[in-house]
């Protein structure tokens, strides 16, 4: 069986972005339920979500295991998973860990752009790695099955999490350095290391990720896949959108600065395009998943390979990760 899984979106969800879900096809997706929230904010994103699961009951159902996604996809449904963008919730609680994944959050950045108490992000001026904190983090994540994420951290901070894991981790919304070099894309050297290790990267969308921005190619992008798996092994990738569909741009704001700053860092974009640009047209919404398949086909990648990235190396990935970490 073939699974359509998208391993990151922060789209302001909706009614229409559920029905648009199904109408592509997509089996699961990872949902970001916090930037910089605290605790009892972050709660009351879970409120939202349970109501959205008793409302639209019939398009999506909450998930906390890939045996949870093979029933959403049996019953007709697309699978919700929840991860954090930020460790900000727990703030200097290492006990909170377990309380998340008791939440039912499966998946959590160690740190988003900037320094945090665990890791370094990618936009700061020096990265000196993991801290003490987010070196037992790490530790207790792979304990209770709490995957990391590092998505939006900087290189030697990202290079020790893969060392310092027992457990794979991910780069869940991220594409590589050698094909566009921005800020967030991710050097061979880190790329090598995640793979070599058994994680899992997942590859974005995000206009301000791809080479020629809005105007990339499905030709470009699904041609940078095929290169990536040959570099780093296609059972080691997959798709994660980093979709932000129907946001408004004031969202840009809160993901880039939250409350830390009185000025407004515009991260990848520039003052005179701060908002969300315009997604490429091969990929809009849920429902043009297909493309990407088509593309991969296109780029010449094997069947198997592109069941894989669309989906199937996400199940197993969320197999081997969500439980507890097997007694030694």
């Amino acid at each position: 069986m073939t699974y359509l899984i998208d391993g990151l979106q922060y789209a302001n969800f909706s009614e229409k972005v559920f029905r648009q879900m199904r109408e592509g096809g997509v089996d699961a997706v990872h949902v970001t339920v916090a930037y910089h929230e605290t605790m009892p904010e972050l709660i009351g994103n879970l409120c939202q979500w349970n109501r959205w699961f008793e409302q639209f009951s019939d398009l999506i159902v909450r998930a906390t295991s890939a045996a949870d996604v093979r029933a959403a996809k049996d019953s007709g449904r697309t699978a919700i998973l929840f991860g954090l963008q930020t460790a900000h919730p727990i703030a200097d609680d290492i006990g909170l860990i377990e309380i998340l994944h008791q939440l039912g959050i499966r998946i959590m950045q160690l740190s988003y752009n900037n320094q945090s108490l665990l890791a370094t992000g990618c936009y700061e001026d020096e990265d000196p790695g993991l801290t003490r904190f987010g070196k037992q983090a790490v530790a207790e994540m792979n304990r209770v099955g709490l995957v990391v994420d590092m998505s939006h951290s900087a290189d030697r901070s990202t290079l020790e999490a893969i060392e310092a894991s027992t457990r794979p981790i991910t780069i869940s919304h991220a594409n590589p350095a050698w094909w566009h070099p921005a800020k967030r894309n991710k050097s061979d050297e880190v790329l090598s290391a995640l793979t070599d290790a058994g994680g899992f990267l997942g590859f974005s969308v995000y206009p301000h990720h791809l080479k020629d921005g809005s105007a990339c190619t499905l030709d470009s992008f699904c041609g940078m896949i095929a290169e990536a798996a040959s570099r780093y092994g296609a059972q080691n990738l997959g798709i994660g959108t980093d979709l932000c569909q129907d946001q408004p741009d004031s969202i840009v704001e809160w993901m880039r600065v939250g409350r830390w700053s009185k000025v407004i860092d515009y991260g990848e974009g520039s003052a005179s395009n701060a908002g969300f640009p315009p997604m490429p047209s091969w990929f809009e919404d849920n429902r043009h998943f297909g493309n990407i398949r088509d593309g991969l086909l296109a780029a010449g990648l094997a069947a198997g390979d592109v069941d894989g990235i669309m989906g199937n190396n996400w199940l197993r990935f969320f197999e081997e990760s969500f439980g507890p970490a097997p007694a030694t």
